[in-house]
């Protein structure tokens, strides 16, 4: 009873703190045009600091990814401390924009602060629980980071309708001061799982020469191509998931459902927290947690290809089936999205074993550093720069831009499929 206890107290539990809170960095959208008005610029402008702040979520995890290695308990405290600063920090440097409109220094310190500083926190934060959890769950590896990763995946459903009401009740000045409040009580639940995360009893980690050697060693164990294709489909999987999510609320209206926009955006949240989850628990059962990356692949595609050829987007006002097909990419897209995240560190555990995982999974959210910095760019690039705006229900939208925006995601989805199948080698007979 006491082993099972500490599995939920000292694994669970404080994974689930420590990304419910982190995972709240998706809540960006509810708020970002209220800080660029607020601050007198475009929304443009500000929304690179989101792009940055997932960019340092992967470099800080691949740099630091030897730290957490090392010391759950310090990189959780380094965690903890950056994310609730860099969230306060932004709080500081939207009032300073508002007193100080136009000011060039408000909008570097919020990079600085929502990029940076909580990119820090955002990558230590993530890495933090999860070897942890697969020490802990050492059956059922899956579920357990699936539910811990599920976490980031909902927190943007949990706190999206709670920022949305602070800044509906707030008035004028609550855009900064909601930011004071969320680095408060983000700090406290996080503190908490820093306070209670621990590895279990008896685990020792295994001796190496050097960190570096180690990781570097452990890569050879297996064909350095079947790393690299890892690699490269769980961050073509980013950058599509990306690229659609980012056009999900324009998709949304083009079809006739903006009245129903937040709800939409609420279910599609569930989804990528439900991938996160049902993907990860399913693999478990999987001789090869790779064949989960095959079936998120092919649900994409054939997803995006029935909206392509039955031009859902731009047909799909009024007719239902149109509706429900676009619906159905969204949420797929979403639950694809989430899987591959949560799959990645039982993937790499099973090809590289447990003894350098925390690095090496690090190395790996560079991926989601670069898809960080590319999937909304390519789709804003592509919108913009084919198709036409036109009247869309009263708003102004682009529903051959948003196709063709499909048309490269079915490509690299195409791409990433073939990287599955071929470059991404079953895992050695010793591994298995």
């Amino acid at each position: 009873m006491k082993n099972i206890q500490n599995k939920w107290i000292r694994g669970a539990i404080p994974a689930l703190l420590l990304h419910c809170s982190i995972g709240t960095v998706y809540c960006w959208s509810i708020f970002s045009q209220e800080i660029a008005n607020y601050i007198g610029f475009s929304k443009g402008a500000v929304e690179w600091a989101f792009s940055f702040a997932i960019f340092f979520l992967g470099m800080s995890a691949a740099f630091l990814g030897g730290l957490v290695e090392k010391n759950i308990h310090k990189s959780s405290l380094i965690a903890s401390i950056t994310f609730a600063l860099g969230m306060a920090g932004t709080g500081f440097f939207i009032w300073y924009g508002g007193t100080h409109q136009h000011s060039v220094l408000s909008l570097v310190g919020i990079y600085i602060s929502y990029g940076f500083i909580m990119g820090v926190g955002l990558g230590t934060g993530y890495l933090s629980p999860v070897k942890t959890l697969m020490l802990w769950f050492k059956d059922k590896k899956g579920l357990a980071t699936g539910l811990a990763v599920a976490g980031f995946g909902a927190a943007k459903a949990i706190a999206s309708p709670i920022m949305q009401g602070m800044l509906d009740n707030m008035g004028e000045t609550g855009i900064y001061k909601m930011f004071y409040i969320l680095a408060a009580v983000y700090f406290v639940m996080m503190f908490i799982g820093h306070l209670i995360l621990a590895k279990p009893e008896g685990w020792v980690e295994p001796q190496q020469k050097s960190k570096d050697e180690g990781i570097i060693a452990t890569l050879k164990t297996e064909p350095i191509a079947s790393y690299i294709g890892i690699w490269l489909m769980f961050y073509i999987n980013i950058t599509c998931g990306l690229a659609i999510i980012s056009q999900e609320k324009m998709i949304v209206k083009c079809v006739g459902l903006g009245a129903f926009a937040g709800i939409i955006s609420t279910i599609s949240a569930l989804f990528n927290a439900g991938g996160r989850l049902g993907f990860s628990a399913w693999a478990d059962k999987l001789k090869d947690r790779n064949t989960i990356y095959k079936l998120i692949f092919t649900l994409s595609i054939v997803s995006t290809v029935i909206v392509l050829l039955t031009k859902g987007i731009a047909n799909g006002a009024g007719n239902t089936l149109l509706i429900i097909f676009v619906l159905a990419l969204i949420f797929i897209v979403n639950a694809g999205y989430g899987g591959g995240f949560s799959n990645v560190p039982t993937l790499l555990s099973d090809h590289y074993g447990m003894g350098n995982i925390s690095a090496i999974h690090g190395i790996t959210l560079s991926a989601w550093a670069f898809a960080g910095l590319t999937g909304n760019q390519m789709a804003s690039f592509i919108v913009k720069h084919t198709g036409a705006f036109i009247d869309v229900h009263g708003v102004q939208a682009n529903p051959v831009g948003y196709q063709n925006v499909l048309i490269v995601t079915t490509i690299l989805y195409a791409v990433a499929m073939c990287l599955s199948c071929f470059l991404v080698r079953p895992m050695s007979k010793k591994n298995a």
